[in-house]
């Protein structure tokens, strides 16, 4: 376990986390550009949808200063609270874990990193989504 945050936690454990818990929630901090072209998880089979709050945005990749009482707002807006389990995804696993270690440090005690992202690293081929991450593991997504 990582001492910033709860823990890294695999797409497939997430998608179970989500699944088995009623108030666990998925926040994708990718850019609004990765929603729209990459796509984002579906989870709609799970009567739930993700939270799109973006940690940078593009083209200046400058981490937002207002992060965290943004998504602060957003979790509570959707009935979470402090203890709600948080799991963060997106492209690779970077993005991710700096979030969830600002929303630790803002008072949330149950934050995880989803390893490998939403696409995860490039293939020999230099393509992502085919190697590991959300979309390689089978995981329902959808395009924006």
């Amino acid at each position: 376990m990582n001492g910033e945050y709860k823990g890294d936690v695999t797409p497939k454990e997430c998608w179970a986390a989500l699944s088995e818990s009623p108030d666990a929630m998925l926040v994708d901090v990718r850019t609004v550009a990765e929603w729209s072209y990459v796509g984002v998880p579906q989870l709609a089979p799970l009567g739930k949808a993700a939270i799109l709050q973006e940690w940078q945005s593009f083209p200046s990749m400058a981490v937002d200063p207002d992060f965290a009482r943004k998504l602060a707002q957003r979790i509570e807006s959707e009935g979470g609270t402090r203890d709600t389990p948080v799991f963060f995804l997106c492209r690779s696993g970077v993005r991710s874990i700096a979030s969830a270690v600002a929303m630790t440090a803002a008072g949330y005690s149950q934050c995880f990193n989803v390893i490998d992202g939403f696409e995860g690293p490039p293939d020999e081929d230099a393509h992502r989504g085919r190697k590991a991450g959300w979309k390689a593991d089978g995981l329902p997504w959808v395009q924006k």
